[in-house]
């Protein structure tokens, strides 16, 4: 089978796990109305489509902790480093460093997903970003 093929099997399955999603729990579009502010006197609607294509930096966070240096450098291959984080807690959802939701991890065919199964509202994230 060629990488090709692979690619088009991985995006299938893919799709499917999204689509299963979709019918289960459909979500609705997040609503800017209330966040943006009045809108404009140009346009007569809030219009965000131009920031749309702005790559942002997606981080699924696992746990955290805190080492000395010189624990860090004793660290070798097969060593195991204990995080905060409790297995079958939800991970946390980081846009750019910031908390947007909590979720837990899938597997599909191999690779690693994450379900979302807490997203903090627009506004909330509004108000974390003012602090």
């Amino acid at each position: 089978m060629s990488d090709n093929t692979t690619q088009v099997i991985d995006e299938n399955d893919w799709a499917a796990a999204m689509a299963e999603q979709s019918t289960s729990a459909p979500a609705e579009p997040a609503q800017f109305k209330d966040i943006a502010g009045p809108a404009s006197s140009s346009g007569g609607t809030n219009d965000i489509d131009f920031i749309l294509d702005i790559p942002v930096q997606l981080t699924v966070e696992l746990g955290r902790t805190k080492i000395a240096i010189k624990n860090l450098l004793q660290l070798a291959q097969g060593s195991v480093v204990e995080l905060d984080g409790l297995a079958g807690e939800p991970m946390d959802v980081l846009v750019n460093g910031c908390l947007i939701a909590q979720g837990e991890v899938v597997v599909v065919n191999d690779k690693f997903g994450i379900r979302l199964t807490d997203v903090i509202t627009p506004a909330e994230r509004i108000r974390k970003l003012n602090k």
